[in-house]
């Protein structure tokens, strides 16, 4: 765990601890809850915010966890998840599937993407973008991580990892289905009036799939860039280029946009990133201005990057060697063989085409994986056909 010093968000005075389950401004005295050791530190949620500690100080953690794992971003369409789903959610967590919190949380198509997303192609682009460019980051704090997919490939490698997320319920989903109890997440919106993390700069920062949701893009790539430090380096991967419409809702930006943010950055293109992976190569950058069609950009800035990418042949991108790896699941079974099966239509008609895994596989279920990139079956454990999935997935 990264020991960060938090900051209240509304007016960037210190945090201390006030009993179990909140926190307390030292100066003004105003309380943020605190459920599961994620503080939820949103603003805007005055009300949200004071009813759940009337919760939490009664003794009922159980309502409040409720409201916290209700709220959503300001971009959800989707309906307000079911009370009775979330208490069958909170009493079955030791015992039920990351796909069965996925359901009863309510998150729809956003929850097809995230039980899938091991083998997604913008996932395996942000992977190969960390493995260019290792260089063996000790700590690593992640902006809009989500239910903690780099965070967990991080762990697991021996980096101390912390993520933040403005959905308090997919950090919960991080902490017991994802990552673990040994990450620190902090639930909190990045265009708060104050950063909430004080300064404790890390080796590594990342963003991915999320930058182009951000409205103060410089004002928040600029806190990216203090909490990375002197020393440290930046991996912001699958930005929307304004210059091509995509699937997402975000608000992407243009080729001289990223020029003008990240001067000191290698960029590439996000598909490029993906295939330098399923190829075993290093990932090959451009100048911004050559990448004005590509679906989206990835890349790394700050004094601590590797000047030059590196060969992805042995690191982050593939499994651990005490991996136990899977048939993809969105395979099913078909004649012979095996099919994908796409979650939704909409799902097929992003991923289809960059898919890195075949449309078929003669299987078998599971593989006994070396961990090695010379093992007989690493072709098919890069281009996902096989993954490596939570245990309670």
């Amino acid at each position: 765990m990264i020991p960060f010093d938090l900051l209240s968000p509304v007016t960037g005075h210190p945090l201390k601890a006030d009993g179990a389950h909140a926190l307390r401004d030292v100066e003004t005295g105003a309380r943020w809850p605190v459920i599961d050791g994620i503080p939820y530190l949103r603003t805007g949620r005055e009300k949200l915010i004071a009813v759940a500690l009337e919760a939490l100080d009664a003794g009922r953690e159980d309502e409040a966890l409720i409201l916290l794992l209700a709220d959503q971003d300001d971009w959800w369409t989707g309906p307000p998840a079911d009370p009775d789903d979330l208490r069958r959610l909170i009493a079955e967590r030791e015992t039920t599937t990351l796909r069965g919190a996925v359901d009863l949380l309510g998150w729809g198509r956003v929850g097809d993407y995230f039980v899938n997303r091991w083998t997604d192609p913008t996932f395996l682009a942000g992977l190969s973008l960390l493995e260019a460019h290792w260089n063996a980051p000790v700590c690593a704090f992640e902006l809009a991580c989500g239910i903690g997919h780099y965070l967990r490939e991080l762990k697991r490698r021996d980096v101390k990892v912390a993520g933040g997320d403005v959905v308090f319920a997919k950090l919960w989903v991080a902490r017991h289905w994802v990552v673990g109890e040994e990450a620190q997440f902090v639930c909190f919106d990045a265009a708060s009036p104050h950063w909430p993390i004080a300064d404790a700069p890390v080796d590594l920062v990342i963003c991915n799939d999320a930058f182009y949701f951000l409205d103060d893009k410089p004002g928040v790539l600029a806190c990216l860039r203090k909490t990375a430090g002197e020393d440290g380096w930046l991996a912001v991967s699958h930005i929307h280029n304004s210059g091509r419409p995509g699937f997402s809702a975000g608000k992407a930006i243009s080729s001289a946009e990223i020029e003008e943010l990240f001067p000191d950055a290698l960029v590439y293109d996000d598909a490029e990133l993906t295939r330098a992976l399923v190829e075993a190569r290093a990932p090959q950058p451009q100048e911004p201005g050559h990448l004005k069609t590509c679906e989206a950009f990835s890349v790394v800035a700050g004094p601590g990057m590797r000047p030059a990418p590196r060969a992805v042949i042995d690191g982050i991108t593939l499994p651990p060697p005490d991996a136990q790896l899977h048939l993809n699941p969105l395979y099913a079974p078909e004649a012979e063989g095996y099919a994908i099966r796409w979650p939704s239509e909409r799902y097929e008609a992003e991923y289809a085409d960059q898919a890195t895994y075949p449309l078929r596989s003669n299987g078998p279920q599971a593989i006994v994986w070396k961990g090695t990139p010379d093992a007989p079956e690493v072709d098919r454990v890069r281009r996902r056909e096989y993954v490596d999935l939570p245990e309670r997935w």
